[in-house]
C-alpha cells in the first residue's frame, strides 16, 4: 500500500464569518456536533491512518527572512491505499466538508529510490553527531 498526506483547509475568512454572524449558543452545539462526527470517522478509518495531527501557527522560510503567515491549514492525516483515487475517496463525506468552503487535499507520497533513502539517512546521523 501506498501512503497520501492529506491536509484540512478552512479559509480564514470563512472562519471570522462563520464567527461573526453565528450565536456562541449554536456555534458550540454545531462544534460539539462536529468533534463527535470527526471522533466517529476517525474510529471508523482508523486501519488506514498511519499518523494524524493539528497544524499550529506557521513560520515562512524565505532566502531573505523568517516570519510569521497565516494560512488555511489546520489539520492533517496520512494514510495508506492501494491509489490516490482510493485514498481521496476516503475522504468524501467526511465531517469537515460540511464548513462552507473547506477542502481537503489528498497528496501522493512517492518512494524513495533505495540509494536517495540511504544517503538521507547518512545525512542525519552526520548532523546529529555534529549537532
Amino acid at each position: 500500500m501506498k501512503k497520501f498526506f492529506a491536509l484540512f483547509a478552512i479559509p480564514a475568512a470563512a472562519v471570522e464569518n462563520w464567527k461573526k454572524t453565528t450565536d456562541p449558543a449554536k456555534a458550540k452545539a454545531m462544534s460539539d456536533d462536529m468533534m463527535k462526527a470527526w471522533d466517529k470517522w476517525m474510529k471508523d478509518h482508523e486501519k488506514d491512518i498511519v499518523d494524524k495531527g493539528p497544524l499550529g501557527k506557521t513560520k515562512r522560510v524565505t532566502a531573505q527572512k523568517v516570519s510569521d503567515v497565516r494560512n488555511d491549514l489546520n489539520f492533517y492525516v496520512i494514510v495508506k491505499a492501494d491509489s490516490h483515487e482510493a485514498a481521496a475517496e476516503l475522504f468524501e463525506g467526511h465531517p469537515h466538508l460540511q464548513i462552507p468552503e473547506s477542502s481537503v487535499e489528498v497528496m501522493d507520497i512517492p518512494e524513495m529510490p533505495a540509494q536517495e533513502r540511504r544517503d538521507s539517512a547518512q545525512d542525519r546521523q552526520h548532523r546529529h553527531a555534529h549537532a
